[in-house]
């Protein structure tokens, strides 16, 4: 059975590209952004907005990803054992760092980043329209993948984990998992979730 995990706040113990945008960009325009996500804006639009608030070299914040980023217990020895695809709308030049850091090769679904000093630009891997949730989503990234395990933890993972046979959630998207009666399994770290697969 395939695993298909999110990064930010699922892999990682906190969510990288927050604490990112908070520590060189501009915390008071993430806080206005998230409030209006999914209501007034699409989280393609609030990446893209957040993220040209950052204007530090790309070098910089790797090397404060490196210093700062905790994958979650049980992560390294899961990824040797199940060989997990990472499925992330954050950006793969943060992650990769970060996966090297603990000798891990994955396959790893981000979007690429164009770091300008006059704030830092996105480049989206998918800009199709998702035909469920009417905007482009990670469900792209399984299209034809059938019987998947869905790990994640926030409003990214919403419509991909609707797509998958077994999910593991926490956070945002457990909430938002009960709320609509679609089931699931908490998890707190990756020995555990292990142990269920």
């Amino acid at each position: 059975m395939k695993v298909v995990v999110d990064w930010d706040g699922t892999v990682t113990e906190k969510d990288g590209l927050y604490e990112v945008v908070r520590t060189f960009g501009d915390a008071k325009i993430y806080d206005e952004t998230e409030n209006r996500l999914g209501r007034e804006l699409t989280l393609h639009e609030v990446i893209a907005i957040e993220l040209t608030t950052v204007r530090a070299p790309l070098a910089d914040v790797v090397a404060w990803m490196l210093d700062n980023a905790r994958l979650r217990k049980g992560f390294s020895g899961f990824a040797r054992e199940w060989r997990p695809t990472v499925v992330s709308s954050g950006l793969r030049a943060l992650i990769e760092p970060v996966l090297d850091r603990a000798g891990l090769i994955l396959d790893v679904h981000a979007n690429e980043v164009v770091p300008r000093p006059d704030g830092w630009q996105v480049v989206f891997r998918n800009d199709a329209v998702c035909t469920v949730c009417g905007e482009p989503c990670k469900r792209a990234d399984v299209d034809g993948l059938n019987g998947f395990v869905y790990v994640g933890d926030g409003f990214s993972d919403r419509c991909v984990a609707l797509a998958a046979e077994r999910v593991f959630a926490r956070d945002g998207l457990a909430e938002y998992l009960e709320s609509r009666g679609v089931p699931f399994e908490p998890f707190d770290d990756f020995e555990q979730l292990g142990r269920a697969l």
